[in-house]
């Protein structure tokens, strides 16, 4: 996505670069940060145009208004990605994206039949053959299906807890499914997968 902004370079950062100096600011102010109805914003993928800078009265600071554009995480609706599982409760499962963990599928969004294990900690999926679990730190694919915005008020951080006891949610929350076939751990459907190629393009090609 296309950013403008006014962005301001620190005098301990006068002996980089310009381009580097105004990079490091925007990744600074911009990285790891959720821009309502954007998406999460990664890094700076290129800078567009930078003004001359113009040092700020009384605080040495110099301001330079900016265009730039940014990588930003935003998985449309029904894309497939990818994850491992973080955590598991009796509500659903959490997923980690390495850079980002506010992805949950619901135990509604798993395979029909499937119920959590208290005593291991883990959803399990009683398919005919056998009992499939959902490990912690399985490599999975999910569909996603719904994303959620949290507009936070100024100076309120995720987790803390608002005056009426209520806790602050994540500015941004994916919803996610792996009810259908293919979705889940990916060592489950490793063979299913094999077999569909060599039925499809007929025998293995030999070497």
């Amino acid at each position: 996505t296309t950013i403008q902004d006014l962005i301001q370079i620190t005098p301990e950062d006068f002996e980089k670069p310009s381009a580097q100096a105004i990079k490091d600011a925007i990744n600074e102010k911009y990285a790891n940060k959720v821009l309502q109805k954007v998406g999460l914003c990664i890094c700076m993928w290129d800078l567009l145009e930078a003004s001359e800078g113009l040092i700020g009265h009384g605080t040495g600071l110099v301001n330079v208004n900016v265009e730039c554009r940014m990588v930003v995480f935003r998985p449309f609706r029904g894309e497939i990605i990818q994850g491992k599982i973080k955590d598991s409760d009796e509500k659903g499962i959490t997923i980690d994206l390495d850079f980002t963990c506010e992805v949950y599928v619901p135990g509604s969004n798993l395979p029909s039949n499937s119920s959590f294990d208290r005593a291991e900690g883990v959803w399990v999926w009683h398919s005919e053959e056998t009992d499939l679990y959902f490990d912690k730190g399985e490599m999975v694919r999910l569909r996603i299906e719904q994303e959620f915005w949290e507009d936070q008020g100024p100076g309120m951080k995720e987790g803390e807890e608002e005056e009426e006891g209520e806790e602050v949610r994540s500015s941004y929350t994916i919803l996610g499914s792996m009810a259908h076939s293919g979705l889940g751990p990916a060592l489950w459907w490793e063979g299913v997968e094999g077999e569909e190629g060599e039925e499809e393009g007929g025998e293995p090609m030999e070497e």
